[in-house]
């Protein structure tokens, strides 16, 4: 099958998984009116192409945290990927591999750590949630040890949005068999084959000794994160983690400048794909607002689903796009076959919007090739002069 759209792929998604696993992998948090915000913010801008360049050569690459990709985004961290596709989380790393862009690990993937690094070779990312200190120490030993090249620190799930799909779905690992739930397996037969096949899902990361202790399991059962970790906190984790580190999550300027501050290396802008606080900014709201800030890299998420979106992102100063949902549908459709071709979908597309900017080069992508969807003021080089 032949994909040509990400909406392609969300389609095929939706109609191979049970609405139970669906509306986990596709909600948000109460009226999801941030989910559509986030793809909403993308029509704000539009392009402003300049012409009679010379584009016999279009170069998509890009520098992200020091080293290249082959377009500028990285497959972003989502958890209990094996409800999609069985070891979902190696085939979203081996597909971000053989596309050229970083894949990062969430700590709730269903394959332990080391294991992704064992059998996936390209730029690996890990990130951290911090359920409980001795058992983040231990994640940040782990991902240290098995040679990830950044560490990404999630601090915007406290506890868990209120995401009243799942609520109304009754969903919880294992799956709970209940009627609906039964006639939804035997309504998808590729997707419950799979499922009875390879085993429930779990979370690979947590089947050490500091996973066991009282506090930990507390933790995990009821998918509550430390509410004390603060400033000082992450400083610890930073003093920790000799590597890159991105902190994810942060929309404020003043969280923003306080990571510069503490020589953390960027941030990635989210609101958690819409899951955790309804009506909360997007990303991508903010990169607009940001100043330059050189030295330090800016990234966002969050309802990007075509290259051209990508372009937007990186011509608001965004080093790179982590891509979240986009993936996963392709995740869902087809394994590692169906996130390449997700990935291939928006280097093309992205491609292509250089070209139609007259942008021969990411490098070169600006503001000057935007303008707000409102009625913007007249140019000033435009304007007569007394």
């Amino acid at each position: 099958m032949t994909w040509i759209t990400i909406e392609d792929l969300h389609r095929q998604a939706r109609r191979q998984l049970p609405a139970m696993v669906y509306d986990f992998m596709a909600g948000g948090a109460q009226d999801e009116r941030t989910l559509q915000a986030n793809a909403d913010a993308f029509k704000q801008w539009r392009f402003l192409p300049r012409r009679l360049v010379d584009l016999r050569s279009v170069n998509t690459a890009s520098s992200v945290l020091g080293a290249d990709a082959a377009f500028p985004a990285v497959v972003a961290p989502t958890g209990l990927n094996s409800l999609l596709w069985p070891d979902g989380d190696l085939a979203l790393a081996k597909a971000a591999q053989h596309c050229g862009i970083p894949f990062t690990l969430s700590t709730a993937s269903s394959l332990p750590l080391e294991d992704i690094a064992a059998q996936a070779s390209g730029r690996l990312w890990f990130q951290l949630y911090v359920i409980e200190r001795t058992l983040a120490r231990s994640l940040v030993e782990r991902a240290k040890t098995a040679g990830y090249e950044c560490l990404v620190v999630t601090v915007d799930v406290v506890v868990n949005g209120k995401r009243e799909r799942d609520m109304r779905n009754h969903f919880a690992l294992p799956v709970r068999l209940r009627p609906r739930t039964l006639w939804d397996g035997i309504s998808h037969p590729g997707w419950s084959w799979r499922y009875l096949r390879n085993g429930k899902p779990v979370l690979g990361n947590f089947n050490t000794p500091e996973a066991q202790t009282a506090t930990a399991r507390a933790a995990l059962l009821s998918r509550s994160m430390d509410a004390g970790f603060d400033w000082s906190a992450l400083e610890a984790i930073r003093q920790q983690w000799p590597h890159k580190m991105l902190v994810k999550g942060v929309l404020h300027p003043d969280d923003i400048l306080r990571c510069k501050a503490m020589g953390i290396n960027g941030v990635v802008l989210s609101n958690h794909g819409g899951r955790q606080l309804d009506d909360a900014c997007t990303g991508l709201e903010t990169l607009a607002r940001l100043p330059a800030m050189p030295g330090f890299e800016v990234l966002i998420d969050g309802g990007i689903r075509r290259g051209s979106d990508i372009a937007k992102a990186v011509a608001l100063g965004a080093s790179a796009v982590m891509l979240g949902r986009a993936t996963l549908y392709g995740l869902a459709s087809a394994g590692e076959r169906g996130v390449r071709s997700a990935l291939d979908i928006l280097h093309s597309e992205y491609k292509d919007a250089l070209t139609q900017l007259g942008c021969p080069d990411t490098g070169q992508l600006n503001r000057n090739y935007l303008q707000p969807a409102s009625i913007p003021l007249p140019f000033p080089s435009c304007q007569d002069t007394p």
